[in-house]
């Protein structure tokens, strides 16, 4: 099964500071019919304005991973961390037993992001954040794995979650392929340009839903730079 869920038909908030648009029930957008993709809880598209951002707030119990399309974002948390993830970079906060943070644009360009929530596999442990740069050549023409809840996938973020975060970049007219398995759910989305999974055409920013295929295979009909997550 592969459903297509077009930018324009996502659920949407503009805050003036920020625009978000959302892929999954989130805030006071509610659809029932899109509270989650196994796992994967959340999937947020936001445009921050410069200078403004989330002021410090709580969470828990949810492994957080911010993909930067554009500009930077810097983030600070209770437990003394502090960091600025650029554009193509990622991001993990896993909230654990609580942890309070906030994340600014603190360029003077605007920012766009991918936030991305996945419920953890258990509850509690002790909150944690990491970034680190993932150049998009090391990902060209082939997907790379951003985050993990996997051992052997020793380059990755940990998250706490049997869910994968992948990336890549293709050309126009390439192909990659990522093994999900029949009993796993994707979902997926190009960041810039505009791909093909069989017959479906996904432009930049429309969600792709997946499920009961083995392999994915994504040919670029424009340069495209595309994530996915793999969860259970």
């Amino acid at each position: 099964m592969i459903e297509l869920r077009p930018f324009d038909g996502l659920g949407a908030a503009n805050h003036g500071w920020l625009d978000a648009h959302h892929h999954f029930s989130f805030a006071d957008y509610h659809d029932p019919q899109r509270h989650n993709w196994g796992a994967l809880r959340v999937w947020n598209d936001d445009t921050i304005a410069p200078g403004t951002g989330f002021p410090p707030h709580p969470h828990r119990d949810m492994e957080i991973i911010t993909y930067v399309r554009e500009g930077a974002i810097t983030h600070k948390d209770s437990l003394g961390n502090e960091g600025r993830t650029e554009a193509g970079d990622v991001q993990v906060m896993s909230a654990g037993t609580g942890i309070r943070h906030s994340e600014y644009n603190l360029e003077d360009v605007t920012t766009r992001i991918f936030q991305i929530w996945i419920v953890p596999t258990s509850k509690g442990g002790t909150p944690t954040w990491g970034a680190r740069p993932f150049p998009k050549g090391e990902r060209a023409g082939h997907f790379v794995t951003l985050a993990s809840g996997y051992a052997n996938d020793d380059d990755a973020l940990p998250i706490r979650t049997d869910a994968r975060v992948v990336a890549a970049t293709l050309k126009a007219g390439e192909t990659a392929e990522y093994a999900l398995g029949a009993d796993r759910k994707g979902y997926l989305v190009p960041a810039a340009g505009a791909v093909r999974i069989e017959d479906v055409r996904i432009n930049a920013r429309d969600g792709v839903a997946i499920r009961d295929l083995d392999v994915i295979r994504v040919t670029a009909i424009e340069d495209s730079e595309i994530v996915l997550v793999d969860a259970a």
